[in-house]
């Protein structure tokens, strides 16, 4: 079962801030091979979702992603830095994450259009939340990005 934690920044504990930024690391850097700025200043505008696990070695974050709010980064809402632990991929927990994000969004902007920018091989799964491209493919961070809007 996944306990979810909706905060924003100034809401985040040191332990919670800690293992967010663990977890950003380990998929997007070491994972993927990305050597990029992750904390990249906006982390103090943005909503952070965190998907929690009871573990054998205790309380472990299995998914994450972060919420901008329309205005901020686009002029829609905006979710990025979206992951699950390689532990629990494949388990429906991305699902989860990605319908409960939603949900937290539209009580906050309901009506609002939500833009992603999502690895393109994830670009059905996206749609699958009615997210639909808006442009031809990139290359962001040497994998390819596709712009998709809701």
């Amino acid at each position: 079962m996944i306990e979810w934690q909706w905060s924003q920044f100034h809401e985040l504990d040191t332990t919670a801030l800690y293992a967010l930024l663990q977890r950003r690391q380990q998929v997007f850097i070491f994972e993927q091979r990305c050597l990029y700025n992750d904390i990249d200043g906006l982390d103090t505008q943005a909503w952070h979702l965190l998907g929690w696990r009871d573990s054998e070695t205790g309380r472990e974050l299995v998914a994450y992603l972060r919420y901008f709010e329309p205005g901020i980064k686009y002029t829609e809402g905006a979710f990025g830095r979206v992951l699950n632990a390689a532990s629990v991929r494949g388990t429906g927990i991305g699902r989860a994450l990605m319908a409960e994000a939603l949900r937290r969004a539209e009580l906050l902007h309901p009506g609002q259009p939500f833009r992603i920018q999502a690895q393109q091989y994830l670009e059905a799964f996206y749609g699958d939340f009615g997210f639909r491209r808006t442009g031809e493919p990139y290359l962001e961070d040497d994998i390819a990005h596709v712009d998709m809007l809701r």
